[in-house]
């Protein structure tokens, strides 16, 4: 059972509710999170999602400075991460949430700041939350109603802030150094909402269910990520260490830093079994419980693919993973390829030798007007690519 900071155990309610449609205690608020009704995916065939050849960085040929994320109260930096905000309440549609990983003096760890920018140049970040519990914050990611969940290396925890930067509770064991963070909701009516964290001493994948706002309970769905350290510059190198759900196909992809690989979950929303999903030594196998549905999937590995963390997903259904150790291209590439494993194209967005982009997000409706926000450490700062 998922041991939070506020609670022994985590109510038995919460876990019922995803299983059988248990609320109580949930909150009401817009957007809620509706549990699910007992699942019956495991006898449906896999999404097919049409195939889309156009390369959307090909477009994106303009670099816009959207602003600094140094906390305006303690000065922590080093942007780690990056969510986009889903609807107007508390927060404002379109607006940037960013981690800061380092504290004033650019420790790497001691970070324990959440930003929120605007997501227009010249945007000063607002400190939206401020905890040693997400000490070395790591991950962000934002709910359908706008409820907050970080992750901390250092700290080893999970917390949940409510759409005001209200602390509401933590989540720590089976996570002991969490170092990604997913959010999955398919966006259909009753669907459970859930959020899956890639623990880096662990190799391991553990699903959050969220009942309403109500806490939830914990599964390890996924183990066996390879966990080291490599790169010429010394950086660790951590797996899983990044991940982006499509609502598409309902697949959660997951970087491997250290394995060079990017892997697909099968019907992710229905991750739930205690290692229902065994990464093999390698990244590019997998055992698993139920494999006509929730399985694993090689989508890349190797070239030019080299010690990536930061993913997103586009609005077309590929998607771009941030490189973090220098190629024969230069710095920090942006690799942008299929659910296929179709490489469309590759971009360097930093030319130093450090690695810089720890944190990509996706905005628009098409492949005409979609935008690339990514965050960049070596001038602290979060970035525009546009056409």
């Amino acid at each position: 059972m998922f041991r939070s900071k506020n609670s022994a155990a985590l109510p038995f309610c919460a876990m019922l509710a995803i299983l059988s449609g248990c609320t109580q205690g949930a909150a009401t608020v817009p957007n809620a999170v509706t549990p699910a009704a007992p699942r019956s995916i495991r006898s449906q065939p896999e999404a097919v999602i049409p195939a889309d050849s156009t390369s959307i960085l090909k477009k994106l040929n303009t670099d816009v400075l959207i602003g600094s994320t140094v906390d305006p109260n303690n000065g922590d930096q080093g942007p780690h991460s990056l969510a986009i905000v889903k609807l107007k309440y508390g927060l404002q549609k379109g607006q940037l949430l960013v981690c800061n990983f380092a504290d004033s003096s650019g420790t790497p760890g001691n970070g324990t700041t959440i930003e929120v920018l605007n997501p227009t140049p010249s945007s000063s970040p607002v400190e939206f939350a401020q905890s040693n519990d997400i000490k070395g914050c790591d991950g962000t990611a934002i709910t359908s109603g706008n409820q907050v969940y970080a992750t901390g290396l250092s700290s080893g925890l999970m917390a949940w802030f409510d759409q005001t930067g209200k602390e509401q509770t933590t989540y720590g064991s089976p996570l002991a150094a969490p170092f990604s963070i997913g959010d999955v909701y398919t966006g259909k009516m009753y669907a459970s909402e859930y959020l899956f964290a890639g623990d880096a001493q662990t190799g391991s994948i553990v699903s959050i269910g969220a009942t309403g706002y109500a806490s939830g309970f914990d599964v390890q769905v996924a183990t066996g990520f390879a966990v080291g350290t490599a790169s010429q510059t010394g950086w660790k190198t951590l797996a899983p260490s990044g991940m982006a759900y499509s609502r598409k196909g309902d697949s959660l992809y997951i970087a491997d830093g250290v394995d060079n690989t990017i892997v697909e979950f099968t019907h992710a929303s229905s991750l739930l079994v205690k290692n229902e999903i065994v990464v093999q030594p390698g990244g590019t196998k997998f055992k698993c419980l139920h494999k006509k549905t929730t399985c694993g999937k090689l989508v890349l590995s190797g070239s030019p693919l080299n010690a990536p963390v930061a993913m997103t997903i586009l609005p077309n259904g590929n998607m771009i993973a941030a490189n973090t150790v220098a190629g024969t291209s230069g710095g920090n590439v942006l690799v942008e390829l299929t659910p296929k494993g179709q490489i469309l194209d590759t971009k360097v967005v930093d030319s130093g030798p450090a690695p810089a982009v720890f944190g990509l997000a996706a905005s628009g409706t098409n492949d005409n007007n979609t935008v690339i926000f990514y965050t960049d450490t070596n001038d602290n700062s979060v970035h525009e690519l546009k056409p």
